[in-house]
């Protein structure tokens, strides 16, 4: 009888307590190669395509959407956006390049060969950042929230609220569409969160704290954001507003970060 109760004693406690959710991952960074970069650049949006950067920057009265050599970044062509506007994610869609703009409501799309201006589409909300999943382009608003709209008409589709552990990430700036996930730079962060698309969960963190070392940064401002994936040869670059630098980086597990180094400091 006495172990009966015990028995149900055990089942009650286990009951009783918290089921805890699997620890969420939090990789590293390797640096793999630097390449210039435009150390003026207020770097709103980043995006690898055949061989090529383009780049949005923002800043009203300075902002630009620009192609880049991704080797030695010189710029290869230019487009200047107007004054009143602010610039703010960039994506591609089909043959076409699409701009946020922060608070101007207006959203513009250029002929992606030329860099012509095709069109400025009217937007509700703020834009931050912007990438595709091939069907729908998704954008941030600097809150923990990612629209899905149509690339069309930038009508909305659905939205998904960004949690880890249960709790709201916002300040969701920068974003690039890699391997399925929606991958988001923190906005005053050196954290990138991994996203499923589909609920919102952040399925992983990578710490990117010590890239660019603190007296290469220009100001408060120089901030990490800015993610390109280059499918083609699996190489992932990040760079920040206004840093003078690119980085083509590897993700790691800490334990492997910790391996590497370690046979670095033996060779």
């Amino acid at each position: 009888m006495r172990r009966l109760f015990q028995l149900r004693a055990l089942l009650c406690l286990s009951l009783a307590l918290p089921v805890l959710s699997p620890a969420v991952a939090q990789d590293t960074y390797k640096v793999m190669h630097t390449y210039p970069h435009d150390a003026q650049a207020f770097t709103q949006g980043l995006i690898y395509l055949d061989g090529h950067l383009y780049e949005s920057t923002g800043l009203a009265g300075h902002s630009s959407l620009r192609m880049e050599d991704a080797e030695t970044g010189r710029i290869l062509a230019y487009h200047d956006v107007p004054g009143p506007y602010f610039a703010e994610g960039l994506t591609d869609w089909g043959d076409t390049l699409i701009q946020l703009t922060w608070q101007n409501h207006a959203v513009f799309v250029y002929d992606r060969a030329t860099m012509r201006l095709l069109r400025t589409l009217p937007y509700g909300g703020e834009g931050w950042g912007l990438t595709h999943d091939g069907a729908s382009l998704i954008e941030s608003d600097g809150s923990s929230k990612l629209h899905f709209l149509d690339p069309a008409t930038l009508r909305e589709l659905r939205r998904v609220t960004v949690k880890d552990k249960g709790k709201p990430v916002d300040q969701l700036n920068e974003l690039e569409f890699i391997h399925g996930q929606v991958w988001a730079n923190i906005w005053h962060s050196n954290r990138i969160a991994r996203i499923a698309p589909a609920t919102g969960k952040v399925v992983g963190w990578i710490d990117l704290t010590g890239l660019l070392p603190r007296d290469e940064q220009s100001g408060p401002e120089a901030v990490l954001n800015g993610i390109a994936y280059d499918a083609a040869h699996d190489r992932l670059l990040v760079t920040g507003k206004l840093w003078p630098k690119i980085f083509e980086i590897k993700v790691l597990p800490p334990a492997e970060k910790s391996r590497t180094d370690a046979e670095a400091k033996r060779r």
